[in-house]
């Protein structure tokens, strides 16, 4: 009776085995990656995969000798899958690249060269070494210029890569000024912020201005030697400077030019530069460009100034008030080729007509 009770028993357990045995189904081969997914999909319930860290599977190195894996990886459709390994060079895939790869650092600004070509400091200047270009001589001959290579370049009293200044001041001693035609970009200059810096510069005294000098020469593209150029001539490159006739500044203003200065401080550095190339640039506009007429201009001279037009005020209440007949070789062949015009010997020029003011 006991013997039969305990096989029945175990004829009982056998049944109930067999019963159930249907919940085991050999899954398909790629059934593993499936079954994880679909198990994801049911801790989230709406199907989304989210990352989560698992606290039971450590990810396992990949030895060297491995081969790749491709993409997708072994658990590609897991949220939480990643590969590492252990070489020394990681080869990324699709499967490892968990985290975002840095940008790529950009260079290091550099700061900018100083040579002998034009720069962007020379704010549309012309060459800076050979002769001036001459678009038209207007019947004065050659120019007699000599030869610019900073920072030897051939200055004499008389000449300049500029041109010579009977060249320079056509005609006044005829009929009257009539100068050859030439523009910004056919001048030799050299750049105002590869000279002024350097120890006995003849722009010495403007070395504290010279970025509102760019500044206002990129403004209205105009070389800012030439700016500066104007502001040694006129000025010695000195901000409280008042000329005989009231002239304000660095660039001595005249006072219509002083109109809007900051406390009507027509001597304010920023303002006096900005007035001066504002008006030289429309003196350029109003002359299709003709570079020497402006730049005489400046000076009061015109065209068809004779010479007793130029020396007349010497005869009258101010000498001072001459046109410096001198004027255009100082400026072109002296300051623009960083040279001291009121120091260099020889002296620049011919007339010196200021001197008997002295």
């Amino acid at each position: 009776m006991k013997l039969t009770a305990s096989l029945l028993a175990v004829l009982t357990t056998v049944a109930v085995v067999v019963q159930a045995g249907h919940s085991f189904e050999k899954l398909p081969a790629p059934g593993r990656h499936a079954a994880v997914s679909a198990r994801n999909k049911g801790l989230f319930g709406n199907g989304t995969p989210k990352l989560r860290r698992s606290k039971t599977c450590k990810q396992r190195p990949v030895s060297s000798e491995s081969p790749a894996l491709s993409a997708p990886g072994v658990l590609a459709n897991s949220p939480s899958a990643s590969v590492s390994t252990t070489a020394s060079t990681p080869t990324p895939t699709a499967a490892s690249s968990s985290a975002p790869t840095p940008p790529a650092t950009s260079p290091a600004p550099q700061p900018p060269t100083s040579d002998n070509g034009p720069s962007k400091n020379n704010s549309g200047g012309g060459p800076t070494q050979g002769f001036v270009k001459v678009i038209s001589s207007n019947g004065c001959g050659s120019s007699g210029a000599t030869s610019a290579t900073f920072p030897n370049s051939e200055i004499t009293a008389l000449s300049g890569p500029n041109g010579h200044i009977d060249f320079l001041t056509c005609g006044i001693n005829e009929g009257g000024w009539n100068p050859p035609l030439l523009k910004i970009e056919n001048i030799v200059t050299a750049d105002l912020s590869g000279v002024a810096y350097r120890d006995g510069s003849a722009f010495a005294n403007c070395k504290d201005f010279v970025p509102t000098f760019e500044k206002y020469g990129n403004q209205y593209q105009i070389p800012a030697i030439l700016l500066a150029s104007f502001a040694m001539q006129e000025s010695s490159c000195k901000p409280s400077t008042v000329g005989g006739a009231g002239e304000q500044g660095l660039m001595q203003l005249t006072s219509d030019k002083c109109v809007g200065a900051p406390n009507g401080d027509c001597k304010d550095v920023d303002f006096n530069i900005g007035a001066g190339a504002k008006f030289f640039s429309q003196l350029l506009s109003d002359n299709n460009g003709d570079l020497l007429a402006c730049i005489g201009h400046y000076n009061g001279w015109f065209k068809g100034m004779t010479y007793g037009d130029a020396t007349a005020a010497a005869h009258g209440g101010n000498c001072r008030e001459q046109n410096n007949l001198d004027y255009l070789h100082q400026f072109l062949n002296g300051w623009c080729q960083d040279v001291n015009a009121y120091q260099h010997n020889p002296p620049l020029g011919k007339y010196f007509n200021l001197n008997v003011c002295n």
